[in-house]
């Protein structure tokens, strides 16, 4: 068990059974009363992040997560087929476990799979993943006013907002967290 002053940005740690990621962090003590921890956690199990404030005596159990690697093998009807690299054992997660991750999945993609208590709860994709322009309208030349850009369709069926340059099977890198262009592959 550890106490508030030992929660930190980057620590995992178990609430109501479920293991969580601390993404922000911030003590505070005002005159008599004791001190106080706010902090925005991520469900690594669902994703969901949830605002939490812990009071001065309160202590919470650390999670155990283990990260190994693993390759993305198929999509089946209820959910999606991964592969340990080490062990070689295949683990199904569904999509509601994946959330936004399926939109950048592409058969033999590498990711660090989380482990928690024995089993595969979620995964983290490289934050830059090299995809391709699946389909792209035509960029017109001098129609740069308004945006500057224009909405293409990656090769897993995600839309993302690119340069005007970028044509239908072209290979692009982008960024998986902010869902953005970064650059020509």
């Amino acid at each position: 068990m550890i106490g508030i002053s030992d929660i930190k940005t980057g620590k995992n740690i178990i609430l109501n059974g479920m293991p969580f990621s601390v993404l922000y962090h911030e003590h505070s003590k005002t005159g008599r009363a004791g001190s106080v921890l706010r902090t925005r956690l991520k469900n690594l199990a669902t994703g969901a992040v949830l605002e939490k404030t812990f009071q001065g005596a309160e202590t919470v159990e650390e999670a155990q997560i283990i990260k190994s690697k693993a390759q993305y093998l198929y999509k089946e009807n209820d959910g999606y087929c991964f592969m340990d690299n080490e062990s070689y054992e295949q683990f199904t997660l569904s999509a509601e476990a994946l959330g936004t991750n399926i939109d950048y999945l592409v058969e033999g993609t590498e990711v660090i799979f989380l482990n928690f208590n024995g089993s595969a709860i979620n995964i983290e994709l490289p934050i830059k993943m090299k995809l391709k322009v699946a389909d792209a309208p035509p960029g017109i030349k001098g129609n740069t006013v308004s945006t500057g850009g224009k909405m293409v369709t990656l090769e897993t069926g995600k839309k993302i907002s690119t340069p005007l340059f970028v044509e239908a099977g072209d290979e692009i890198i982008v960024n998986t967290e902010k869902g953005e262009y970064v650059s020509r592959a």
